[in-house]
Protein backbone atom coordinates (compact mmCIF):
# COMPACT_ATOMS: atom_id res chain seq x y z
CA UNK A 1 0.00 0.00 0.00
CA UNK A 2 1.55 3.32 -1.11
CA UNK A 3 1.92 6.20 1.34
CA UNK A 4 -0.50 8.25 -0.79
CA UNK A 5 -3.24 5.58 -0.61
CA UNK A 6 -6.14 6.11 1.79
CA UNK A 7 -9.41 4.46 2.81
CA UNK A 8 -12.26 6.34 4.54
CA UNK A 9 -14.81 3.84 5.87
CA UNK A 10 -17.89 4.20 8.06
CA UNK A 11 -20.72 1.81 8.96
CA UNK A 12 -24.32 2.86 9.55
CA UNK A 13 -25.54 1.37 12.82
CA UNK A 14 -29.20 1.10 11.73
CA UNK A 15 -28.80 -0.67 8.39
CA UNK A 16 -25.27 -2.07 8.63
CA UNK A 17 -24.48 -0.42 5.29
CA UNK A 18 -20.82 0.52 4.90
CA UNK A 19 -19.84 3.68 3.04
CA UNK A 20 -16.31 3.66 1.66
CA UNK A 21 -14.36 6.32 -0.20
CA UNK A 22 -10.81 5.42 -1.15
CA UNK A 23 -7.86 6.31 -3.34
CA UNK A 24 -5.05 4.09 -4.65
CA UNK A 25 -2.07 4.98 -6.80
CA UNK A 26 -1.09 1.45 -7.77
CA UNK A 27 -2.07 -1.97 -6.47
CA UNK A 28 -5.24 -1.75 -4.40
CA UNK A 29 -6.59 -5.20 -3.57
CA UNK A 30 -5.66 -8.83 -4.04
CA UNK A 31 -8.41 -11.09 -5.47
CA UNK A 32 -11.15 -11.39 -2.87
CA UNK A 33 -14.95 -11.48 -2.49
CA UNK A 34 -17.58 -10.00 -0.20
CA UNK A 35 -20.83 -11.32 1.23
CA UNK A 36 -22.41 -7.95 0.40
CA UNK A 37 -23.53 -6.17 -2.78
CA UNK A 38 -21.10 -3.48 -3.93
CA UNK A 39 -22.65 -0.43 -5.58
CA UNK A 40 -20.29 2.41 -6.35
CA UNK A 41 -18.91 5.09 -8.64
CA UNK A 42 -15.43 5.76 -9.98
CA UNK A 43 -14.69 9.41 -9.25
CA UNK A 44 -11.21 9.93 -10.69
CA UNK A 45 -8.69 8.00 -12.74
CA UNK A 46 -9.08 4.51 -14.20
CA UNK A 47 -10.22 1.83 -11.76
CA UNK A 48 -9.08 -1.48 -13.23
CA UNK A 49 -10.21 -4.82 -11.88
CA UNK A 50 -11.02 -8.39 -12.86
CA UNK A 51 -14.49 -9.78 -12.21
CA UNK A 52 -16.69 -12.40 -13.89
CA UNK A 53 -13.58 -13.70 -15.67
CA UNK A 54 -13.08 -10.40 -17.51
CA UNK A 55 -10.98 -7.27 -17.05
CA UNK A 56 -12.90 -4.04 -16.49
CA UNK A 57 -11.70 -0.44 -16.73
CA UNK A 58 -14.01 2.00 -14.97
CA UNK A 59 -13.57 5.70 -15.75
CA UNK A 60 -15.02 8.72 -13.90
CA UNK A 61 -18.80 8.64 -13.60
CA UNK A 62 -19.16 4.91 -14.33
CA UNK A 63 -20.99 2.54 -12.02
CA UNK A 64 -19.32 -0.52 -10.51
CA UNK A 65 -21.76 -3.29 -9.52
CA UNK A 66 -20.52 -6.47 -7.85
CA UNK A 67 -22.61 -9.29 -6.37
CA UNK A 68 -21.84 -11.25 -3.19
CA UNK A 69 -19.31 -13.98 -3.83
CA UNK A 70 -17.92 -12.49 -7.06
CA UNK A 71 -14.12 -12.59 -6.96
CA UNK A 72 -12.50 -9.28 -7.90
CA UNK A 73 -9.25 -7.38 -7.41
CA UNK A 74 -8.27 -3.75 -7.95
CA UNK A 75 -5.46 -1.58 -9.25
CA UNK A 76 -4.82 1.77 -10.88
CA UNK A 77 -4.49 1.63 -14.65
CA UNK A 78 -2.57 4.93 -14.88
CA UNK A 79 -0.01 6.86 -12.84
CA UNK A 80 -2.77 9.22 -11.68
CA UNK A 81 -4.29 6.45 -9.55
CA UNK A 82 -8.03 6.21 -8.97
CA UNK A 83 -10.62 7.34 -6.44
CA UNK A 84 -14.01 5.78 -5.87
CA UNK A 85 -17.05 5.84 -3.57
CA UNK A 86 -18.82 2.59 -2.71
CA UNK A 87 -21.80 1.34 -0.73
CA UNK A 88 -21.63 -2.17 0.75
CA UNK A 89 -25.22 -3.41 1.02
CA UNK A 90 -25.94 -6.57 3.00
CA UNK A 91 -27.61 -9.30 0.95
CA UNK A 92 -30.53 -9.66 3.39
CA UNK A 93 -31.14 -5.89 3.50
CA UNK A 94 -31.14 -5.46 -0.28
CA UNK A 95 -33.25 -8.57 -0.86
CA UNK A 96 -35.88 -7.28 1.58
CA UNK A 97 -35.88 -3.76 0.12
CA UNK A 98 -36.16 -5.00 -3.46
CA UNK A 99 -39.06 -7.30 -2.65
CA UNK A 100 -40.92 -4.37 -1.13
CA UNK A 101 -40.43 -2.23 -4.23
CA UNK A 102 -40.62 -4.93 -6.91
CA UNK A 103 -42.95 -7.91 -7.13
CA UNK A 104 -40.88 -9.74 -9.75
CA UNK A 105 -38.92 -11.99 -7.43
CA UNK A 106 -40.16 -15.15 -5.70
CA UNK A 107 -38.53 -16.95 -2.79
CA UNK A 108 -36.66 -19.17 -5.27
CA UNK A 109 -34.97 -16.17 -6.89
CA UNK A 110 -32.27 -13.77 -5.76
CA UNK A 111 -31.30 -10.34 -7.13
CA UNK A 112 -28.26 -10.12 -9.40
CA UNK A 113 -26.70 -7.34 -11.44
CA UNK A 114 -27.16 -7.36 -15.21
CA UNK A 115 -23.60 -6.08 -15.76
CA UNK A 116 -20.46 -5.22 -13.78
CA UNK A 117 -20.01 -1.75 -15.29
CA UNK A 118 -22.86 0.55 -16.26
CA UNK A 119 -23.65 4.16 -17.17
CA UNK A 120 -26.62 5.70 -15.38
CA UNK A 121 -26.35 9.32 -14.15
CA UNK A 122 -29.59 8.97 -12.16
CA UNK A 123 -28.28 6.02 -10.14
CA UNK A 124 -24.93 7.76 -9.70
CA UNK A 125 -26.75 10.71 -8.13
CA UNK A 126 -28.75 8.37 -5.87
CA UNK A 127 -25.55 6.66 -4.69
CA UNK A 128 -23.99 9.98 -3.72
CA UNK A 129 -27.17 11.12 -1.97
CA UNK A 130 -27.43 7.86 -0.03
CA UNK A 131 -23.74 8.08 0.85
CA UNK A 132 -24.16 11.60 2.25
CA UNK A 133 -27.39 10.73 4.07
CA UNK A 134 -25.85 7.72 5.80
CA UNK A 135 -22.86 9.75 6.93
CA UNK A 136 -24.25 13.16 7.74
CA UNK A 137 -28.06 13.07 7.99
CA UNK A 138 -29.14 12.75 11.66
CA UNK A 139 -32.83 12.14 10.87
CA UNK A 140 -33.66 8.52 10.11
CA UNK A 141 -36.64 9.47 7.94
CA UNK A 142 -34.28 11.36 5.63
CA UNK A 143 -31.86 8.44 5.47
CA UNK A 144 -34.74 6.06 4.72
CA UNK A 145 -35.94 8.31 1.90
CA UNK A 146 -32.47 8.42 0.32
CA UNK A 147 -32.14 4.63 0.55
CA UNK A 148 -35.60 4.10 -0.97
CA UNK A 149 -34.57 6.26 -3.93
CA UNK A 150 -31.33 4.29 -4.25
CA UNK A 151 -33.15 0.96 -4.42
CA UNK A 152 -35.72 2.32 -6.87
CA UNK A 153 -32.98 3.54 -9.20
CA UNK A 154 -31.17 0.19 -8.94
CA UNK A 155 -34.15 -1.71 -10.33
CA UNK A 156 -33.20 -1.32 -14.04
CA UNK A 157 -29.83 -2.91 -13.25
CA UNK A 158 -31.24 -5.89 -11.33
CA UNK A 159 -32.24 -9.24 -12.74
CA UNK A 160 -33.78 -12.08 -10.72
CA UNK A 161 -31.71 -15.28 -10.83
CA UNK A 162 -32.55 -18.81 -9.75
CA UNK A 163 -31.21 -19.76 -6.34
CA UNK A 164 -28.98 -22.81 -6.23
CA UNK A 165 -30.60 -25.28 -3.86
CA UNK A 166 -27.69 -27.21 -2.41
CA UNK A 167 -28.07 -30.81 -1.29
CA UNK A 168 -25.63 -32.67 1.00
CA UNK A 169 -24.46 -34.90 -1.88
CA UNK A 170 -24.76 -32.47 -4.77
CA UNK A 171 -22.93 -33.86 -7.84
CA UNK A 172 -21.09 -30.59 -8.47
CA UNK A 173 -17.65 -31.09 -6.90
CA UNK A 174 -16.91 -27.38 -6.51
CA UNK A 175 -20.21 -26.67 -4.76
CA UNK A 176 -19.73 -29.62 -2.42
CA UNK A 177 -16.26 -28.36 -1.56
CA UNK A 178 -17.57 -24.85 -0.93
CA UNK A 179 -20.24 -26.18 1.42
CA UNK A 180 -17.61 -28.15 3.31
CA UNK A 181 -15.43 -25.04 3.72
CA UNK A 182 -18.39 -23.05 5.05
CA UNK A 183 -19.25 -25.80 7.52
CA UNK A 184 -15.65 -26.14 8.77
CA UNK A 185 -14.49 -22.53 8.58
CA UNK A 186 -12.73 -22.59 11.97
CA UNK A 187 -10.84 -25.85 11.42
CA UNK A 188 -7.35 -26.43 10.04
CA UNK A 189 -8.59 -28.16 6.87
CA UNK A 190 -6.11 -29.97 4.64
CA UNK A 191 -6.61 -30.30 0.90
CA UNK A 192 -6.66 -34.07 1.45
CA UNK A 193 -9.53 -33.68 3.97
CA UNK A 194 -11.48 -31.56 1.51
CA UNK A 195 -10.90 -33.90 -1.42
CA UNK A 196 -11.91 -36.92 0.65
CA UNK A 197 -15.13 -35.21 1.71
CA UNK A 198 -15.93 -34.65 -1.99
CA UNK A 199 -14.87 -38.14 -3.13
CA UNK A 200 -12.34 -36.84 -5.66
CA UNK A 201 -8.57 -36.45 -5.87
CA UNK A 202 -6.91 -33.17 -4.88
CA UNK A 203 -6.01 -32.18 -8.44
CA UNK A 204 -9.49 -32.61 -9.88
CA UNK A 205 -10.93 -30.77 -6.90
CA UNK A 206 -8.59 -27.79 -7.30
CA UNK A 207 -9.23 -27.53 -11.05
CA UNK A 208 -13.01 -27.71 -10.60
CA UNK A 209 -13.01 -25.21 -7.74
CA UNK A 210 -10.87 -22.64 -9.57
CA UNK A 211 -13.02 -22.96 -12.68
CA UNK A 212 -16.21 -22.33 -10.66
CA UNK A 213 -15.11 -19.68 -8.15
CA UNK A 214 -12.04 -18.05 -9.67
CA UNK A 215 -9.64 -19.05 -6.89
CA UNK A 216 -8.19 -22.16 -5.29
CA UNK A 217 -9.90 -23.70 -2.23
CA UNK A 218 -7.28 -22.37 0.20
CA UNK A 219 -7.73 -18.81 -1.12
CA UNK A 220 -11.52 -19.14 -0.87
CA UNK A 221 -11.20 -20.28 2.76
CA UNK A 222 -9.07 -17.22 3.57
CA UNK A 223 -11.70 -14.92 2.06
CA UNK A 224 -14.46 -16.75 3.90
CA UNK A 225 -12.62 -16.19 7.18
CA UNK A 226 -11.98 -12.54 6.34
CA UNK A 227 -15.69 -11.93 5.71
CA UNK A 228 -16.45 -13.52 9.09
CA UNK A 229 -13.76 -11.34 10.64
CA UNK A 230 -15.41 -8.21 9.24
CA UNK A 231 -18.70 -9.10 10.89
CA UNK A 232 -17.06 -9.89 14.21
CA UNK A 233 -15.00 -6.68 14.16
CA UNK A 234 -18.07 -4.60 13.36
CA UNK A 235 -19.78 -6.20 16.36
CA UNK A 236 -16.93 -5.06 18.60
CA UNK A 237 -14.82 -8.19 19.00
CA UNK A 238 -11.06 -7.74 19.30
CA UNK A 239 -8.70 -8.74 16.45
CA UNK A 240 -6.65 -10.97 18.75
CA UNK A 241 -9.74 -12.97 19.73
CA UNK A 242 -11.01 -13.21 16.15
CA UNK A 243 -7.65 -14.44 14.88
CA UNK A 244 -7.82 -17.33 17.35
CA UNK A 245 -11.47 -18.12 16.55
CA UNK A 246 -10.99 -18.22 12.78
CA UNK A 247 -7.82 -20.25 12.54
CA UNK A 248 -5.22 -17.53 11.88
CA UNK A 249 -1.82 -18.11 13.45
CA UNK A 250 -2.01 -14.86 15.42
CA UNK A 251 -3.26 -11.28 15.22
CA UNK A 252 -0.46 -10.30 12.81
CA UNK A 253 -1.39 -13.14 10.47
CA UNK A 254 -5.00 -11.91 10.38
CA UNK A 255 -3.80 -8.33 9.88
CA UNK A 256 -1.63 -9.14 6.86
CA UNK A 257 -4.46 -10.91 5.03
CA UNK A 258 -7.05 -8.31 6.03
CA UNK A 259 -5.01 -5.41 4.73
CA UNK A 260 -4.26 -7.15 1.44
CA UNK A 261 -7.98 -7.65 0.83
CA UNK A 262 -9.45 -4.39 2.18
CA UNK A 263 -6.66 -1.82 2.35
CA UNK A 264 -6.95 -1.20 6.12
CA UNK A 265 -6.05 -3.11 9.27
CA UNK A 266 -8.58 -5.02 11.41
CA UNK A 267 -8.14 -2.50 14.24
CA UNK A 268 -8.84 0.41 11.89
CA UNK A 269 -11.93 -1.34 10.49
CA UNK A 270 -13.24 -2.09 14.00
CA UNK A 271 -12.67 1.47 15.17
CA UNK A 272 -14.44 3.03 12.19
CA UNK A 273 -17.43 0.70 12.48
CA UNK A 274 -17.85 1.40 16.19
CA UNK A 275 -17.37 5.16 15.98
CA UNK A 276 -20.72 5.80 14.25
Amino acid sequence: MAASDWVDLQQDSDTGIETIRAHFDGHAYDPHWHDTYLVGVTEQGVQQFHCRKSRHDSTPGRLVLVEPGEVHDGQAATDAGFTYSMLYLSASWLDNELRQQSHDGSSTLYPGFNSTLADDPKLVKSIYQAFEALRRQPWRIMRDTALDALVQDMLPHIGWKARQILQPHHPNVAMRARDYLHAHIEQDISLHDLASACDVDRFRLTRAFKAEYGMAPHAYLVQLRLNQARRKLAAGQLPIDIAHQLGFADQSHLGRWFRRAYGITPAQYRRRCLSH
